[in-house]
């Protein structure tokens, strides 16, 4: 069976801010420049979260796509 988007979505979204955690621990080794990952991380978390609290259904699915593709 598949999730629905409603279970999926906000998974992939604490998926997002754990890995959003390991790329700030990263950021205090030397010689590591993790700026860009993080960056991103937060614009697409931020998006996500802007989509999921205003209820735009378009913005989620192409979201939620965009958020699966992040490491």
């Amino acid at each position: 069976m598949s999730e629905s988007l409603g279970d999926a979505y906000p998974k992939e979204q604490a998926r997002l801010r754990e890995c959003l955690g390991r790329y700030q621990e990263l950021r205090s080794m030397p010689g590591v420049n993790v700026s860009f990952a993080l960056a991103a991380i937060e614009d697409v978390l931020r998006r996500a979260d802007e989509a999921a609290i205003s209820g735009d259904l378009p913005a989620m699915i192409r979201l939620y796509q965009e958020m699966q593709g992040c490491e």
